[in-house]
């Protein structure tokens, strides 16, 4: 089976949700607690095997700052991992440029033309983690690591899939299953009309042929949909499976109150912080 080499962040959306913030710092830069968010996605796409990481921006985004190597610092803060300071030492970068915000399908075909084999795509807003270590003993999400292991062993494209409350199935697409294999994505259903309440979160591997899907299956046709197009062509011949990222926390960045409750939860999670932090919340909570 071929191996995943590459992987994709997609960084082009403006974070109009996130302004005044997103004027002046990319929502990618915004750090859970104390770690950019692009540094949690980098590091996860690393530990999953990628060798190239293929960043998808916007032309009014400046990610200079957060793709630096800052390897200086390390005598100023000893304790950090190393790796959390040059995130992106280890591994080559591409810089796409997205012109036009077209969507899912259409960042993706921003770096096509450097990519021949099967590649991941991570959605810059949605951090998956299964540990929550402090930064001197880091330790990178293995959602993606899931997915291309599941790819080694199917060979065939895969999404990462989260279950969610009922109530909030609308919010997202969300899958109908025989075993592993999607059989229907369905797209921000009501909750009566939802096939379930696995929903996709942000996680993919695509096979190579996804580039051509992707120009039959055109953004002029389908619009934001196109994404959804190809996934659907999958379904109907060699397959699409999905895979249930059970015992991760889904934080999203794109939105203040998501991003505010991920801040809470990841730093009662955390080792360091959560005593010191539940004390005072709980000391907090007793004033209102």
């Amino acid at each position: 089976m071929a191996a995943v080499k590459d992987a994709l962040l997609v960084a082009g959306g403006l974070g109009t949700r996130m302004l005044p913030t997103s004027a002046s710092v990319p929502k990618e830069a915004l750090p859970l607690v104390d770690i950019p968010a692009l540094v949690h996605l980098a590091r996860e796409a690393v530990a999953a095997g990628a060798q190239r990481i293929h960043i998808i921006s916007s032309p009014r985004k400046d990610l200079t700052a957060l793709l630096g190597d800052h390897a200086w610092l390390l005598d100023k803060r000893p304790d950090l991992d190393p790796q959390l300071l040059s995130p992106f030492a280890d591994v080559e970068v591409h810089v796409h440029i997205q012109h036009h915000p077209l969507g899912l399908g259409n960042a993706i075909q921003c770096a096509l033309d450097e990519i021949s084999g099967p590649f991941l795509v991570l959605l810059g807003d949605n951090i998956l983690l299964d540990s929550h270590a402090s930064p001197d003993a880091f330790s990178p999400s293995k959602a993606s690591l899931k997915l291309v292991e599941n790819f080694q062993k199917n060979g065939l494209p895969c999404v990462g899939l989260l279950a969610v409350q009922p109530e909030e199935v609308s919010n997202y697409g969300v899958v109908r299953q025989e075993g592993e294999r999607i059989l229907e994505i369905c797209e921000k259903p009501s909750r009566e009309n939802a096939p379930s309440n696995l929903v996709l979160c942000g996680r993919y591997l695509f096979t190579p042929d996804c580039k051509a899907l992707l120009e039959h299956y055109d953004v002029q046709t389908y619009g934001e949909l196109q994404s959804i197009a190809v996934q659907q062509h999958w379904m109907n011949h060699d397959g699409l499976l999905g895979v249930e990222l059970t015992q991760f926390q889904w934080y999203d960045s794109g939105k203040p109150l998501p991003w505010l409750q991920a801040q809470v939860d990841h730093a009662l999670r955390r080792s360091d912080l959560s005593a010191p932090f539940r004390t005072w919340l709980e000391q907090r909570l007793k004033e209102n």
